[in-house]
């Protein structure tokens, strides 16, 4: 059962990897290089399919985090019950795992916001209005809900820290 566990926490940090590793490419290396005024002309159409491949990449990530993470309660010994009924945020753990999982929910609702409706229409604005001021809006928009995921995220690996190591 221990080797299960390991197996499985490997898993669930090999997702958050992925999918963290990938936010923070996105913001420290994708951005800075497309506002070079060389790269300018084809910045939309670059992050556009940039963000498809990491959105996919991206929840697949999720959907593994999430399949990992109840796994991973399971095997410290808590039950589907427990889940069910809240009974597995009494506590220290539990409260901790209440604040990882508030912001985990909170990035979710951020992440389909900016994947599923306004990325795809920053781009759109981009092909056909690239210098109205409404698409300078949805583009600073998205701008924000990227770095506001991003601090989100990094606080969410600070409690999974605190959750191992408390």
């Amino acid at each position: 059962m221990h080797a299960l566990y390991v197996f499985s926490v490997w898993v669930h940090l090999l997702a958050a990897i992925a999918w963290i590793g990938g936010m923070l490419f996105l913001v420290t290396v994708m951005v800075p290089l497309l506002r070079r005024p060389e790269m300018r002309a084809r910045a939309a159409e670059l992050f556009h399919v940039v963000g498809l491949r990491f959105r996919t990449v991206g929840w697949i990530a999720i959907g593994v985090l999430v399949v990992t993470g109840i796994t991973n309660l399971l095997l410290r010994g808590y039950t589907l019950g427990q889940v069910a009924t809240g009974a597995v945020f009494a506590g220290p753990f539990g409260h901790t795992l209440a604040m990882k999982l508030t912001l985990v929910l909170g990035l979710l609702v951020l992440g389909v916001v900016h994947d599923f409706w306004l990325g795809p229409r920053a781009t759109v604005l981009a092909r056909e209005k690239p210098d109205s001021p409404e698409r300078e809006r949805a583009r600073k928009v998205a701008s924000w809900m990227g770095r506001t995921s991003m601090l989100l995220a990094l606080a969410v690996v600070a409690l999974a820290v605190m959750l191992v190591r408390g």
